[in-house]
């Protein structure tokens, strides 16, 4: 099966994902510079999601350059990802308008562990059709840092109930990790071409 099919779904979902994000930001109420403090939890929770999705959607696209064909557990695994991420806006808008509270907090720290699941649920599924020795398999390797970043948002979790602003910042680093896109798919799509 072609994976183009999956790769235009996937960049339209991710769009509308985005779209429905920036809706949810309000206009301050006011005209100085003291109301835009009004809303500044919830757009600084849109932009550590947006970075969120724009890792995701980075990645999905050098993870579908990587290999040459999709079957339907592929799909479906692809699916399963596009739901969490469709969770960002409802997550980010409630930790937003609720920053100092540990439900929202720690509930968006589950959706980004079950995006990052997901994502590796892909990945493998991925690379199982490929094969060990596929592009894709030797590019990815041991998968250390998608390892660690399920480890820190659970951590996130679990401290989102005494700290918020420590969960916060652990949700952070994992971007922070992430935010140069992934060069391993990258370099072994140029050695290939080459």
């Amino acid at each position: 099966m072609s994976k183009a099919r999956l790769e235009a779904f996937s960049d339209g979902v991710i769009a509308i994902i985005i779209t429905i994000m920036v809706l949810e930001l309000k206009i301050p109420p006011g005209t100085d510079l003291a109301a835009i403090a009004t809303v500044t939890p919830v757009f600084l929770n849109y932009v550590l999601s947006f970075v969120y999705v724009g890792i995701y959607w980075n990645n999905h696209h050098h993870l579908l350059h990587a290999v040459q064909h999709v079957h339907g557990g592929i799909l479906w695994a692809n699916l399963h990802l596009l739901f969490w991420l469709s969770l960002f806006p409802f997550v980010t808008g409630w930790m937003g308008q609720n920053y100092s509270a540990a439900a929202p907090a720690a509930l968006y720290g589950g959706v980004l562990l079950m995006a990052a699941i997901a994502y590796l649920i892909l990945e493998r599924l991925m690379i199982a059709a490929e094969g060990p020795n596929s592009l894709l398999a030797r590019a990815v390797g041991s998968e250390f840092k998608g390892r660690l970043s399920l480890l820190l948002y659970a951590l996130g979790i679990a401290v989102a109930f005494y700290s918020r602003v420590a969960a916060q910042l652990l949700y952070v680093t994992v971007a922070l990790m992430w935010l140069i896109p992934d060069r391993r798919i990258e370099r072994a799509i140029k050695n290939r071409e080459r």
